[in-house]
Formats: structure tokens, C-alpha cells, sequence
């Protein structure tokens, strides 16, 4: 059994989204790949810290969504921005990946419901 299986998860506010600013869903882009990430209607506060109305970013390269009852991975295909970070430089294999975002709140646990942004494909050269 998950210890982490039992964690409340946080409320999202109402009509809370996140987004990828860029780079664009089918740009063509080379390395390194700057992301930007956007939120509106909820804030950014770096992991750790509880606050119903804001969360932390959690980058998805390449992957599905994690289950939304536990705490997000941490790995190469689930990046943790913990400090609060709204942008990133990623060095990616040439080809087409997926990315999306996806707002943890202070234990890495997403909201209910999740805060997540559209999948953005792109191809690195």
C-alpha cells in the first residue's frame, strides 16, 4: 500500500488553469528549449508551503498524466519546479515531444480538480 495514498488533496479555486505560454503546440524548435509556463486564477508559491489559492508547477515530458490521488513523481519525465519557478531550459533528443503542466500543491499532490495545462507537441532539431 501507497503511504501517500491517504493525503487530502487541495481544492482548486474555481476556474483555475494553468497554460503553456511557449514555446507554441507545433513549433519547431532547437535546443536548449526554453518553456514558459502561465497560471491564471490560482498563485505559484515554492513546495511546502500550504496555501488553498496557490501551488507549484510540475513540468510532463513525454509522459501520461500521474495519478491524481498521490503525489507527482519526481523524475525526467516529471520535472519539479519547487521554488516556485515559472520557467525552465530543457536540453531534449531531437524529435517531436509532449509536454504539459500540471499544479502540485505543497505535498506535490494535485488539486481537485487537477490544474493542468493542454498537451503542447513540438519537434526539437
Amino acid at each position: 500500500a501507497a503511504p501517500a495514498a491517504g493525503l487530502p488533496r487541495t481544492a482548486a479555486p474555481a476556474g483555475a488553469t494553468a497554460y503553456i505560454i511557449s514555446p507554441e503546440n507545433g513549433a519547431t524548435v532547437s535546443n536548449p528549449v526554453t518553456v514558459v509556463f502561465g497560471l491564471k486564477g490560482i498563485g505559484v508559491v515554492p513546495a511546502g508551503i500550504a496555501r488553498p489559492d496557490a501551488g507549484h508547477h510540475h513540468l510532463l515530458i513525454d509522459t501520461d498524466v500521474p495519478p491524481v490521488n498521490l503525489p507527482i513523481p519526481a523524475d525526467a519525465q516529471h520535472v519539479h519546479f519547487g521554488q516556485g519557478q515559472t520557467e525552465t531550459q530543457l536540453t531534449l533528443e531531437p524529435g517531436t515531444h509532449r509536454l504539459q503542466l500540471m499544479l502540485g500543491d505543497h505535498l506535490h499532490v494535485p488539486h481537485d480538480p487537477p490544474i493542468m495545462s493542454e498537451v503542447v507537441t513540438i519537434e526539437v532539431r
